[in-house]
């Protein structure tokens, strides 16, 4: 019998200007903890995680900022999502628009960007 390989994680890297605020935001307002960085003091690749979600960061020139380019949506699948949606919204991170809404595919999410224009959305099936 052949033996098949097996997906069984994804580590997305998102593109950000500044590993240190990243961490911060990440940790501080999102509730990851850090899983590794480079470097102690100035990092240009990290790494946080929260339950079984990690996620990578990495340095990219603040120049690459100024050109129109799309930036990666993250969709994380979500227990508790109203229980993470309170969390987050006492953490002042949400744009005016962001709500916790039942979509027509047959979802429950709330959405909003990093500090990077990196997408995040949180959701579950209903």
């Amino acid at each position: 019998m052949e033996v098949k390989g097996y997906l069984h994680q994804i580590h997305p890297v998102l593109p950000v200007w500044d590993v240190v605020e990243a961490l911060d935001f990440y940790v501080n307002r999102l509730g990851f903890r850090i899983a590794f960085a480079d470097d102690a003091k100035k990092p240009k690749y990290a790494g946080v995680i929260r339950d079984a979600i990690e996620i990578h960061l990495q340095w990219h020139d603040v120049k690459e900022w100024e050109l129109e380019i799309d930036r990666p949506m993250l969709r994380i699948v979500t227990q508790n999502i109203q229980a993470l949606y309170n969390e987050y919204a006492e953490m002042d991170i949400f744009n005016p628009h962001t709500l916790l809404r039942e979509t027509a595919w047959g979802t429950k999410e709330f959405a909003f960007y990093d500090p990077f224009k990196n997408g995040l959305t949180f959701y579950r099936d209903i």
